[in-house]
């Protein structure tokens, strides 16, 4: 299945919540980034990890291979008054220079890498000793859950989607990171609710693998309408509380 992010991208700016507060309260609090690093955020999207560093005083470089995205992170910059460098390139090849960053993040994108390759260049560009944070923020399917029953209605208009039934938790890439020569790693998550309004959540799943960044205009507008129904039949109430999870992996280069 081909995804490209590219053809949602004023979905995925308006309507895909970035990380919570708490996430860059730990991470920060931990002593894994601290105002003034170099940070590099791979797999930018739509900024929303290198927007939060740089509201909190890093120098951010966020990398991402899609033009649209990189416009939608840039009109959410300037909305919030900070300033992120964005370069046009792959997570495994960056073109940054070596040892050029004291941090890089990925958030929600480290599954769509060449993970080897990509750790491999996360070395190359980190000085020694600098930190590695690889984060994701979740929904959750939940047995008769909204979100469930969501899941269930993109496999029913895409098949091939693969990203259903997730529960949060990513423990196979601690082992990406430490054949990497990576060491120090620790893991955190918590759960939280996300509220959610009947249009923003149908603008948030339009805005998933699943569905617009894969599936043919006219199937996207006829999944929509079958979720606009199901919300209204099965749960009509708003605001919908979303249950989230967030997970986290940190690491030391050596």
């Amino acid at each position: 299945m081909t995804i490209d992010f590219g053809r949602t991208a004023p979905d995925y700016g308006r309507y895909r919540a970035g990380f919570p507060d708490r996430f860059f309260d730990r991470v920060m609090a931990d002593g894994v980034v601290a105002p003034g690093d170099r940070l590099v955020d791979l797999g930018t999207g739509t900024g929303t990890v290198a927007r939060g560093f740089a509201a909190r005083g890093c120098d951010v470089v966020g990398i991402d291979p899609s033009a649209e995205l990189r416009s939608e992170a840039e009109r959410l910059d300037r909305a919030a008054g900070v300033s992120v460098r964005y370069l046009q390139a792959e997570a495994e090849a960056t073109g940054l220079g070596d040892e050029s960053a004291d941090v890089v993040t990925a958030g929600q994108c480290w599954h769509w890498f060449d993970r080897p390759r990509a750790a491999v260049e996360i070395g190359r560009i980190l000085r020694p000793g600098g930190r590695l944070v690889i984060a994701h923020f979740d929904w959750l399917p939940l047995p008769g859950n909204l979100v469930a029953a969501t899941e269930r209605l993109i496999l029913k208009h895409n098949p091939g989607w693969a990203l259903a039934g997730g529960t949060g938790f990513y423990p196979d890439w601690a082992a990406d990171i430490a054949m990497a020569g990576f060491g120090g790693i620790e893991t955190f998550s918590f759960d939280l609710l996300v509220p959610y309004d009947h249009a923003a959540w149908r603008g948030r799943i339009r805005a998933s693998a699943g569905v617009a960044a894969s599936l043919a205009h006219d199937a996207v507008a006829a999944f929509d309408r079958e979720h606009a129904d199901l919300l209204a039949a099965e749960f009509p109430q708003e605001p919908l509380a979303v249950p989230h999870r967030v997970w986290a992996l940190t690491a030391r280069a050596p």
